[in-house]
């Protein structure tokens, strides 16, 4: 039996892409974060 080569390319599962804009994510992650924190508070769990 052959062995895997370990250096064979990588198949894209349809993740982000590595070179979209960094920014964009960022800021759309601590919307995110904030949108969060206001329904635990608005919903008293906190």
């Amino acid at each position: 039996m052959s062995a895997h080569p370990a250096t064979a390319t990588r198949v894209r599962t349809g993740g982000p892409q590595e070179d979209g804009p960094e920014i964009l994510e960022h800021v759309m992650g601590w919307v995110l974060v904030a949108v969060i924190a206001m329904f635990v508070t608005r919903l008293g769990l906190l």
